[in-house]
């Protein structure tokens, strides 16, 4: 009696976990109902919003150009960064959300892939010194994760849990494949000049899987940026007893828009005229930068760049040894100068953004001028962009950037797996491949 009256006890509990389990997720969906699993600030005032791996030096201007890639039980953990521009201090706190390799949310529960309770605070930040626009910077480390694969970092305001600041994505492998990738000039006729081409192989040995020809899941990604990846990539050989999978179709479909060196600008001193800048104009109130006059770049070769970061940028102000807190945020002016498009909307865009096409970034035309303007808050620092057009659901790199196959570009291989009777994509294999450094 004693016994099945302990069973019973115990059976109790145990559902009385799960409901309870189950409530905090309910909970917790109720609080962020309009969560985009992408890159995004929702409010204005968020800036400089950076996740990349811990540094051997906390404040390396070069931190914020890496990817937010790690291996799985990686000694060094993700470091998270934002600016608030509203001047008050606020309590802030982030979760974390488990995604499959397409980044919809996975039905995994936050137990199996966190080894603590998924609501964290964010203690660490300073108040900006010595600056015209005045902020708040806020910086976390992630937790340790049990699982490899897709995830996005949600930032809320502490006493507003539906309110939402930013989203940003990051992953975590575990490398079970082997991926040696070849990128070159696209062996399209047609394509050589414009496109680049990424041939890889995957090497399983050790690892089980049951259909290599179906199983994988592989995303190839330029540049660290989102809207520029190749997917839906299907093997074009199988070599089953070598545990081999090549990757090298005939159709192109692994070639990719090579793009074209990105254009940047230094404002790392504001009280002189750095590359690319036109001139600096100093108000009591904040300080004003603006750069030479662009000009669309289709037409022309690629444009050699020697401060290019491949979209990325890096915060510095060289008045200063703590940039972090003491680089000043400059109303950055842009101008392009050409002919006004019809029914097309142009955008200045780049990591320093998120790549963000929203109203921040998008360009006003000036007839006076016959040109596109914006004028952007951007933190001092060596800063690389670009422009596009959009017309309806269309964009369009090549009509004010180009594509020149000899462009230095960084593409990243992601393989993603799903093993037998997992309920979830796993990130299985990854590579950072370079492609045209000297």
């Amino acid at each position: 009696m004693f016994y099945s009256l302990s069973q019973k006890k115990l059976s109790i509990l145990h559902k009385a976990f799960i409901i309870s389990v189950l409530c905090v997720i309910k909970t917790f969906a109720q609080k962020f109902p309009t969560i985009r699993y992408e890159d995004c600030t929702y409010e204005t005032t968020i800036k400089t919003v950076a996740l990349y791996p811990q540094p051997n030096q906390p404040n390396d201007p070069a931190r914020t150009a890496y990817p937010p890639v790690v291996a799985l039980g990686n000694s060094r953990p993700l470091i998270a960064e934002f600016d608030d521009l509203s001047a008050q201090y606020r309590s802030f706190r982030f979760k974390i959300f488990h995604c499959n390799a397409d980044w919809t949310p996975s039905p995994l529960s936050e137990i199996e892939y966190t080894f603590e309770y998924n609501d964290y605070p964010i203690n660490e930040y300073q108040a900006s010194f010595n600056t015209k626009i005045a902020f708040y910077q806020y910086r976390f480390a992630l937790p340790n994760l049990k699982v490899a694969g897709n995830y996005v970092l949600a930032v809320y305001e502490d006493r507003r849990p539906a309110k939402l600041v930013l989203t940003r994505r990051f992953m975590i492998y575990d490398s079970r494949v082997t991926v040696s990738p070849q990128v070159r000039l696209s062996t399209g006729i047609a394509e050589q000049r414009s496109h680049q081409q990424i041939d890889f192989d995957l090497s399983y040995k050790g690892y089980e899987v049951l259909s290599p020809q179906e199983d994988f899941k592989v995303v190839v990604r330029q540049n660290f940026r989102w809207d520029k990846v190749l997917t839906k990539l299907r093997p074009s050989n199988v070599r089953i007893f070598e545990q081999k999978v090549e990757y090298r179709p005939f159709d192109l479909s692994n070639n990719m828009p090579a793009f074209n060196e990105f254009r940047w600008f230094d404002t790392r001193l504001s009280r002189g005229v750095g590359m690319s800048v036109g001139d600096i104009q100093q108000l009591p109130e904040h300080t004003i930068a603006r750069l030479r006059d662009d000009t669309p770049r289709s037409g022309g070769g690629a444009n050699l760049q020697n401060q290019d970061f491949n979209g990325q940028y890096i915060v510095l102000n060289r008045d200063t040894d703590n940039s972090t807190n003491e680089a000043d945020y400059l109303n950055v002016v842009f101008t392009l100068r050409m002919p006004a498009y019809t029914n097309a909307d142009v955008y200045v865009l780049g990591g320093f953004n998120l790549w963000q096409r929203n109203e921040a970034s998008r360009m006003t035309y000036n007839p006076e001028k016959q040109a596109y303007q914006a004028g952007i808050y951007i933190k001092q620092g060596i800063v690389n962009y670009a422009y596009l057009a959009v017309q309806g659901d269309k964009t369009d790199d090549a009509m004010l950037e180009g594509n020149f196959s000899t462009t230095a570009n960084d593409y990243e291989i992601f393989v993603y797996h799903r093993p037998p009777a997992a309920r979830a994509d796993v990130l299985v294999g990854y590579r950072l491949v370079e492609f045209g450094r000297n």
